[in-house]
């Protein structure tokens, strides 16, 4: 069993630039992408944060951009959306890759599978496609196995999560939306804090590191490029809102 990893210090904020999955970091998972609850505290806590550190917030998550800003409509803050294929700016303006070639004969084949099988479900997004089996997890095996084979058969990105599988382009990922994020002007010259708790988020894990920040894992402790943990969701909140209290 791995020690936990120790928590950060709210002193690690200063001179930072915060950047921030959502599902399982700020948000709690839930059964369906389309259940999630948003604590009425969290806008009110991200636009301090984006105060607190002149702008230098930003989210970066596997759902759709525009679904994040929805989601979470906190003016100011940019969104690197499905893992860094998408980027909205404050102003609402997106740049996206295109859609990869073979996306909808892979989402076909998806959807054939889910119509099938109850309580599996099809997530569609602007660059990539994700099987959801949270509430059947009996089908995730076949579920693996048909998205494999999807992805090498359309030279597709396969990208296992948590209860479910993705297949998008084979370029970008957090990592490289987190290297992206830290070129901006505004957070040229910090230095990066990245949280997040899924494989998906390791790259940025890594990428945080390598730019002479930290990464911190939200969740139980596994291997990861994270220098610190915490337990889950609400201590995310908590830490937040005690880091933010000292700038």
């Amino acid at each position: 069993m791995r020690s936990p990893l120790p928590p950060p210090d709210p002193a690690l904020l200063r001179g930072a630039a915060l950047l921030l999955d959502v599902d399982g970091t700020l948000l709690e998972l839930a059964p369906r992408p389309d259940a999630v609850v948003v604590p009425p505290s969290l806008p009110s806590l991200l636009a301090c944060a984006r105060d607190r550190l002149a702008g230098g917030v930003a989210l970066i998550s596997g759902r759709a951009a525009e679904n994040v800003a929805a989601l979470l409509p906190v003016p100011g803050i940019t969104i690197a959306g499905s893992h860094g294929l998408e980027l909205r700016a404050p102003d609402g303006s997106i740049a996206r890759a295109s859609r990869p070639a073979g996306l909808d004969a892979a989402c076909a084949g998806l959807v054939a599978f889910a119509a099938e099988r109850p309580g599996v479900l099809v997530e569609d997004k602007p660059i990539g496609v994700a099987l959801h089996f949270r509430q059947a997890p009996d089908h995730g095996p076949a579920a693996e196995a048909l998205a494999a084979a999807l992805a090498e058969r359309h030279n597709l990105h396969l990208q296992p999560g948590k209860a479910m599988i993705e297949l998008r382009g084979r370029e970008g990922d957090k990592g490289g939306a987190l290297r992206q994020l830290m070129r901006e002007p505004k957070r040229a010259a910090t230095r990066p804090v990245f949280m997040g708790d899924d494989e998906t988020d390791e790259p940025a894990h890594a990428a945080a590191r390598a730019l002479g920040g930290a990464g911190v894992l939200v969740g139980p402790p596994r291997a990861t490029a994270a220098r610190f943990g915490l337990a889950d969701v609400p201590a995310v909140h908590r830490w937040l809102a005690a880091a933010l209290a000292t700038l």
